[in-house]
């Protein structure tokens, strides 16, 4: 820099000050939307599996789908007929609550590392062990989410029904729920039955 002039020296050293102030005070190009996903993404926590299949069927699944299921139908007994439906606004809300919570439950039921039944539980009768059911699920994966999500779709058109207050609807969606149900039981849990339909 010695033969260079003086005002030549100034203007370089004024150049590489602005860099550095740039550098130091974060001046830079926005981040894209892509870029702050992929850092959004990096900063979620994982789904965690906490409760197995079983204690969700038994917490989550069953009563809500208990819920839709005994929400509509035709009751005999010594007292006579009755055709059981809800009513009020009240009573619609109700079982839409546990149509909700059917729908939702099948998205949990997907989570990946689920185990099948708490640790040291024994197979029920006529089921496999919760080994068993976990080797098959591993081993088809695919076709359980898909038996999961057809229960989930139906749920799904269990809520419109019942947005629309349509009995009939209802009624024949919970059977849809209850045939894709079993479905996925008698393939993952106790696959010496005979499959419905058959």
């Amino acid at each position: 820099m010695a033969g260079r002039p003086l005002e030549v020296r100034e203007v370089a050293a004024g150049i590489l000050l602005g860099a550095a102030m740039l550098s130091m005070t974060g001046c830079h190009r926005p981040p894209t939307a892509s870029s702050r996903r992929s850092t959004a993404d990096q900063t979620l926590p994982p789904f965690k599996a906490v409760a197995s299949i079983k204690e969700l069927m038994d917490s989550t699944v069953d009563p809500s789908a208990d819920g839709v299921w005994d929400s509509v139908g035709v009751i005999v007994n010594e007292a006579g007929t009755e055709n059981r439906q809800p009513h009020s606004d009240a009573e619609w809300h109700e079982v839409r609550r546990h149509a909700v919570s059917l729908v939702e439950s099948m998205n949990l039921v997907m989570i990946e590392g689920r185990h099948a039944a708490p640790p040291n539980s024994k197979a029920g009768l006529g089921e496999l062990t919760p080994q068993q059911i976990e080797a098959a699920i591993a081993a088809n994966r695919p076709e359980f989410n898909q038996f999961a999500a057809a229960v989930r779709d139906s749920g799904i058109e269990a809520i419109d029904a019942i947005d629309r207050k349509d009995v009939k609807a209802l009624t024949r969606v919970g059977g849809d729920i209850d045939q894709r149900c079993e479905a996925c039981h008698v393939t993952f849990w106790y696959p010496d039955s005979q499959r419905p339909g058959a």
